[in-house]
């Protein structure tokens, strides 16, 4: 526990970052008009959103880049600061924002305006990013494969676990970029299941990936200290996505990804109230099972304010998130 201090001095360097240009950000995007375009069939208060800018996720990106990069280069002058088990994460999470970024901007101002990218291009581009991923993971950084509760050896899956974890890693992109739908809801979700898997990095003593994993948590404060009601930036897919599989990939790294599912409880439900509703609406013959999906906009509608949600959400992940790293102790 010894590396604690730096990891979260490390927290405090990335937030001051993402603070610092997060105002010559937001000028930017004005500037060029990259704002956000509510769906029509959204909730009517939303419609006071229109024109926010998006693609915030870039807040975050950029200072854990640079980060990462000058803890990486500090080690050509003999300081061992980071290692390169974080490249992965570090590329994944570069690699999933820039399709973010890709969709965000062909939704404001490309051809498909309103709609992003093609579902079926975007999915097809995560699965091909995450099966690498996956491939990285078992066979170069070798990581363990899964560790059961109580059980200190980890298990091997053999082949299963390439595409296991691809779809973990798709899975969880998409379900954090689910939540990305009120303000401030998915940096809290995600800062606080960055600081989970943090906190397990750390009593694995893979020091190394927490100090990453923490460097993200201080950009993701810095992104909410313009992203909380009423928002002046948003994080778009730039960030969700890439948020989404970079978590997925900590927990693949810690071999403790059983515990993903309680640690990001929030995202994993947003997720599966789409999967619900769609195969409800088409087994009913057109009934609803919730109001509106993804999950917070079905509270949204039951006349929950926009605070009360995302503080009751947040509250929820958080005690889960203690769950979750309690769980790893169990001996």
């Amino acid at each position: 526990m010894n590396e604690t201090p730096l990891s979260l001095a490390l927290s405090g360097l990335s937030f001051a970052m993402a603070v610092i240009w997060g105002g010559p950000l937001i000028k930017l995007m004005h500037y060029f008009k990259v704002g956000k375009i509510i769906r029509e069939e959204g909730p009517d208060r939303h419609t006071e959103k229109l024109g926010t800018p998006t693609m915030g996720g870039f807040m975050i990106i950029v200072p854990v880049t640079i980060i990462t990069i000058l803890l990486n280069a500090a080690t050509l002058i003999g300081f061992n600061l980071i290692g390169q088990s974080v490249l992965l994460p570090l590329v994944v999470m570069i690699s999933f924002g820039i399709l973010g970024a890709v969709d965000d901007w062909e939704g404001i101002r490309g051809a498909r305006k309103g709609l992003g990218m093609r579902t079926r291009v975007k999915f097809f581009i995560q699965v091909v990013l995450a099966i690498i991923a996956a491939f990285i993971l078992k066979y170069v950084l070798r990581v363990p494969e899964m560790y059961w509760f109580g059980y200190p050896e980890s298990f091997s899956l053999g082949f299963a676990y390439i595409p296991l974890a691809a779809f973990i890693i798709v899975g969880t992109s998409n379900a954090v970029n689910f939540t990305d739908g009120l303000d401030g809801l998915a940096g809290l979700i995600s800062v606080t299941a960055f600081a989970g898997y943090g906190a397990i990095a750390l009593l694995q003593n893979q020091v190394f990936l927490a100090r990453f994993c923490f460097s993200i948590v201080g950009a993701l404060f810095g992104f909410l200290w313009f992203n909380v009601h009423p928002a002046e930036l948003f994080m778009g897919d730039t960030g969700s996505l890439a948020l989404g599989a970079t978590l997925a990939t900590f927990a693949l790294m810690t071999g403790h990804w059983l515990v993903l599912p309680l640690i990001a409880i929030i995202p994993v439900s947003e997720v599966l109230s789409v999967i619900l509703q769609v195969a409800y609406f088409k087994l009913s013959g057109g009934r609803r099972l919730f109001r509106m999906s993804p999950l917070h906009h079905h509270f949204e509608l039951l006349g929950w304010s926009e605070t009360q949600i995302v503080q009751r959400f947040w509250l929820i992940g958080l005690l889960s998130a203690i769950m979750g790293v309690a769980l790893i102790l169990v001996q």
